[in-house]
Protein backbone atom coordinates (compact mmCIF):
# COMPACT_ATOMS: atom_id res chain seq x y z
CA UNK A 1 0.00 0.00 0.00
CA UNK A 2 2.89 2.69 1.06
CA UNK A 3 5.77 0.99 -1.32
CA UNK A 4 8.17 4.06 -2.27
CA UNK A 5 6.20 6.19 0.72
CA UNK A 6 8.05 8.15 3.41
CA UNK A 7 6.54 8.90 6.49
CA UNK A 8 7.43 11.26 9.33
CA UNK A 9 5.75 10.00 12.83
CA UNK A 10 6.42 12.27 15.79
CA UNK A 11 6.39 10.67 19.53
CA UNK A 12 7.16 7.57 17.87
CA UNK A 13 9.49 5.87 20.52
CA UNK A 14 6.68 3.97 22.21
CA UNK A 15 2.71 3.81 22.47
CA UNK A 16 0.09 5.09 19.34
CA UNK A 17 2.93 6.57 17.46
CA UNK A 18 5.17 3.30 17.76
CA UNK A 19 2.09 1.52 16.67
CA UNK A 20 1.58 4.07 13.56
CA UNK A 21 5.16 3.31 12.42
CA UNK A 22 4.93 -0.18 12.86
CA UNK A 23 1.55 -0.27 10.65
CA UNK A 24 3.21 1.84 7.69
CA UNK A 25 6.42 -0.20 7.77
CA UNK A 26 4.29 -2.94 7.64
CA UNK A 27 2.54 -1.71 4.79
CA UNK A 28 5.85 -0.69 2.86
CA UNK A 29 6.58 2.95 4.33
CA UNK A 30 9.96 4.26 4.95
CA UNK A 31 9.79 6.33 8.45
CA UNK A 32 11.33 8.71 10.31
CA UNK A 33 10.51 8.76 13.93
CA UNK A 34 10.98 11.29 16.55
CA UNK A 35 10.68 11.59 20.01
CA UNK A 36 12.95 13.02 22.98
CA UNK A 37 15.10 10.42 24.15
CA UNK A 38 17.24 8.96 21.85
CA UNK A 39 18.19 5.84 23.23
CA UNK A 40 14.35 4.66 23.26
CA UNK A 41 14.00 6.01 19.70
CA UNK A 42 17.26 3.71 18.50
CA UNK A 43 15.22 0.88 19.86
CA UNK A 44 12.36 1.49 18.22
CA UNK A 45 14.59 1.91 14.65
CA UNK A 46 14.95 -1.92 15.38
CA UNK A 47 11.57 -3.12 16.20
CA UNK A 48 10.86 -1.66 12.21
CA UNK A 49 13.33 -3.32 10.95
CA UNK A 50 16.55 -1.52 11.38
CA UNK A 51 17.89 1.61 9.07
CA UNK A 52 16.83 0.36 5.80
CA UNK A 53 13.02 1.19 7.08
CA UNK A 54 13.39 3.66 9.33
CA UNK A 55 15.47 6.34 10.79
CA UNK A 56 15.14 8.83 14.06
CA UNK A 57 15.33 11.98 15.05
CA UNK A 58 15.73 12.90 18.59
CA UNK A 59 14.73 16.25 19.79
CA UNK A 60 11.23 18.46 21.10
CA UNK A 61 8.58 18.64 19.17
CA UNK A 62 7.97 21.88 19.14
CA UNK A 63 11.46 22.76 18.91
CA UNK A 64 11.90 24.44 15.21
CA UNK A 65 15.75 23.24 14.76
CA UNK A 66 14.55 20.13 15.52
CA UNK A 67 11.83 20.39 12.73
CA UNK A 68 14.11 21.30 10.26
CA UNK A 69 16.64 18.74 11.18
CA UNK A 70 14.11 15.97 11.31
CA UNK A 71 12.56 16.80 8.15
CA UNK A 72 16.02 17.72 6.18
CA UNK A 73 17.53 13.77 7.15
CA UNK A 74 14.01 12.28 6.19
CA UNK A 75 15.12 13.46 3.06
CA UNK A 76 19.07 12.70 2.79
CA UNK A 77 17.85 9.26 4.00
CA UNK A 78 14.52 8.73 2.11
CA UNK A 79 14.51 11.46 -0.66
CA UNK A 80 10.68 12.38 -0.10
CA UNK A 81 7.99 13.54 2.80
CA UNK A 82 4.66 11.60 1.20
CA UNK A 83 3.25 11.76 4.89
CA UNK A 84 2.90 13.04 8.19
CA UNK A 85 1.93 12.19 11.76
CA UNK A 86 1.62 14.75 14.26
CA UNK A 87 1.21 11.95 16.98
CA UNK A 88 3.29 13.94 19.86
CA UNK A 89 1.20 15.34 22.79
CA UNK A 90 1.71 16.46 26.42
CA UNK A 91 -0.42 16.57 29.28
CA UNK A 92 1.55 18.28 32.51
CA UNK A 93 -1.35 19.31 34.52
CA UNK A 94 -4.33 17.80 36.57
CA UNK A 95 -7.20 19.43 37.75
CA UNK A 96 -9.63 22.55 36.62
CA UNK A 97 -8.55 24.55 33.40
CA UNK A 98 -9.69 28.01 35.94
CA UNK A 99 -6.47 27.00 37.81
CA UNK A 100 -4.21 25.79 35.30
CA UNK A 101 -0.67 28.10 35.72
CA UNK A 102 -0.53 30.26 32.31
CA UNK A 103 3.32 29.22 31.38
CA UNK A 104 1.72 25.21 31.72
CA UNK A 105 -0.91 25.96 29.82
CA UNK A 106 1.00 27.59 27.33
CA UNK A 107 3.22 25.01 27.09
CA UNK A 108 0.29 22.61 26.39
CA UNK A 109 -0.62 24.76 23.39
CA UNK A 110 2.69 25.10 21.97
CA UNK A 111 3.24 21.55 21.96
CA UNK A 112 -0.54 20.05 21.40
CA UNK A 113 -1.00 22.90 18.30
CA UNK A 114 1.51 25.09 17.28
CA UNK A 115 3.59 22.72 16.84
CA UNK A 116 1.68 20.57 14.34
CA UNK A 117 0.91 23.51 12.55
CA UNK A 118 4.81 23.88 12.15
CA UNK A 119 5.41 20.13 10.93
CA UNK A 120 2.90 20.89 8.80
CA UNK A 121 4.05 24.03 7.06
CA UNK A 122 7.64 22.74 6.92
CA UNK A 123 6.19 19.28 5.17
CA UNK A 124 4.41 21.32 2.32
CA UNK A 125 7.41 23.19 1.73
CA UNK A 126 9.30 20.32 1.70
CA UNK A 127 7.77 18.27 -0.54
CA UNK A 128 4.29 18.16 -0.18
CA UNK A 129 3.47 21.42 -1.58
CA UNK A 130 4.90 20.12 -4.83
CA UNK A 131 4.35 16.53 -4.99
CA UNK A 132 1.16 16.05 -2.99
CA UNK A 133 1.18 14.27 0.64
CA UNK A 134 -1.39 13.44 3.21
CA UNK A 135 -1.50 14.41 6.78
CA UNK A 136 -3.32 12.78 9.86
CA UNK A 137 -3.42 14.73 13.31
CA UNK A 138 -3.50 12.38 16.79
CA UNK A 139 -6.25 14.28 18.86
CA UNK A 140 -8.30 12.65 21.29
CA UNK A 141 -11.95 11.95 22.62
CA UNK A 142 -11.37 15.23 24.71
CA UNK A 143 -11.52 17.35 22.44
CA UNK A 144 -15.01 16.63 21.65
CA UNK A 145 -16.38 16.94 25.03
CA UNK A 146 -15.89 17.72 28.39
CA UNK A 147 -12.83 16.19 30.19
CA UNK A 148 -12.94 17.09 34.10
CA UNK A 149 -9.14 16.87 35.27
CA UNK A 150 -7.47 17.05 32.25
CA UNK A 151 -9.56 19.79 30.43
CA UNK A 152 -6.45 22.29 29.73
CA UNK A 153 -5.43 19.02 27.10
CA UNK A 154 -9.09 18.87 26.30
CA UNK A 155 -9.03 22.76 25.19
CA UNK A 156 -5.77 21.58 22.95
CA UNK A 157 -7.44 18.66 21.26
CA UNK A 158 -10.16 20.68 19.95
CA UNK A 159 -8.00 23.48 18.81
CA UNK A 160 -6.25 20.58 17.00
CA UNK A 161 -9.34 19.04 15.42
CA UNK A 162 -9.85 22.61 14.29
CA UNK A 163 -6.85 23.53 13.05
CA UNK A 164 -7.12 20.11 10.88
CA UNK A 165 -10.52 21.48 8.99
CA UNK A 166 -8.15 24.43 8.20
CA UNK A 167 -5.86 23.17 7.39
CA UNK A 168 -7.47 20.58 5.02
CA UNK A 169 -9.14 23.52 3.33
CA UNK A 170 -6.13 25.69 2.65
CA UNK A 171 -4.27 22.69 1.67
CA UNK A 172 -6.32 21.05 -0.90
CA UNK A 173 -6.10 19.05 -3.12
CA UNK A 174 -2.59 18.57 -3.30
CA UNK A 175 -2.51 17.66 0.37
CA UNK A 176 -5.01 15.91 2.51
CA UNK A 177 -5.17 16.85 6.18
CA UNK A 178 -6.98 14.27 8.83
CA UNK A 179 -7.61 13.67 12.38
CA UNK A 180 -7.99 10.54 15.04
CA UNK A 181 -9.80 11.20 18.40
CA UNK A 182 -9.06 8.26 20.55
CA UNK A 183 -10.57 7.49 23.68
CA UNK A 184 -8.53 5.90 26.20
CA UNK A 185 -5.54 3.61 24.83
CA UNK A 186 -3.44 1.14 27.08
CA UNK A 187 0.02 3.35 26.82
CA UNK A 188 2.32 4.93 29.18
CA UNK A 189 0.90 8.55 28.97
CA UNK A 190 -2.56 7.61 29.88
CA UNK A 191 -1.49 5.26 32.56
CA UNK A 192 -2.93 7.69 35.25
CA UNK A 193 -6.74 7.37 33.48
CA UNK A 194 -6.81 3.56 34.13
CA UNK A 195 -4.23 2.19 36.45
CA UNK A 196 -5.79 -0.32 38.70
CA UNK A 197 -8.94 0.30 37.82
CA UNK A 198 -8.84 -1.23 34.36
CA UNK A 199 -11.69 -2.89 34.15
CA UNK A 200 -14.19 -0.34 35.76
CA UNK A 201 -12.90 1.49 32.98
CA UNK A 202 -13.23 -0.68 30.34
CA UNK A 203 -17.08 -1.16 31.57
CA UNK A 204 -18.33 1.82 29.88
CA UNK A 205 -17.07 1.18 26.73
CA UNK A 206 -19.63 -1.21 24.75
CA UNK A 207 -16.28 -3.34 23.48
CA UNK A 208 -15.48 -3.70 27.23
CA UNK A 209 -11.92 -2.80 26.60
CA UNK A 210 -10.02 -0.07 26.48
CA UNK A 211 -8.06 0.54 22.82
CA UNK A 212 -4.43 -0.70 21.80
CA UNK A 213 -2.35 1.12 19.85
CA UNK A 214 -2.87 -1.51 16.74
CA UNK A 215 -6.73 -0.12 17.05
CA UNK A 216 -5.74 3.68 16.48
CA UNK A 217 -2.48 2.44 13.86
CA UNK A 218 -4.98 1.05 11.22
CA UNK A 219 -6.99 3.83 11.00
CA UNK A 220 -4.11 6.54 10.74
CA UNK A 221 -2.72 4.15 7.89
CA UNK A 222 -6.30 4.40 6.36
CA UNK A 223 -6.22 7.78 6.54
CA UNK A 224 -2.76 8.28 4.83
CA UNK A 225 -3.75 5.91 2.45
CA UNK A 226 -4.86 6.07 -0.93
CA UNK A 227 -8.35 4.16 0.13
CA UNK A 228 -9.10 7.34 1.82
CA UNK A 229 -8.52 9.42 -1.26
CA UNK A 230 -11.99 11.39 -1.01
CA UNK A 231 -11.54 12.23 3.03
CA UNK A 232 -10.26 15.54 4.18
CA UNK A 233 -10.92 17.86 6.90
CA UNK A 234 -12.02 14.82 8.88
CA UNK A 235 -11.71 13.76 12.64
CA UNK A 236 -12.29 9.82 12.72
CA UNK A 237 -13.57 8.74 16.56
CA UNK A 238 -11.93 6.23 17.96
CA UNK A 239 -13.57 5.00 21.05
CA UNK A 240 -15.18 1.41 21.08
CA UNK A 241 -17.76 3.18 21.85
CA UNK A 242 -17.48 4.88 24.90
CA UNK A 243 -18.83 8.56 23.19
CA UNK A 244 -22.38 6.53 22.91
CA UNK A 245 -23.23 6.25 26.51
CA UNK A 246 -21.77 9.25 27.71
CA UNK A 247 -18.51 7.94 29.79
CA UNK A 248 -15.20 8.96 29.22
Amino acid sequence: MFKDRVAIVTGASRGIGLGVAKELTARGAKVCVTARKPEALEEAVKELGGPDHAIFVPGKADDDAHQDEAIARTLEAFGRVDMLVNNTGINPVYGPVVDVDPVAAAKILAVNVLAPLAWTRKARDAWMGEHGGSIVNVASLGGLRASPGIGMYGVSKAALIRLTMELAVELGPKIRVNAVAPAVVKTKFATALFEGREDEVAAAYPMKRLGLPADIAGAVAFLLSDEASWVTGQTLVLDGGVSLGGGL
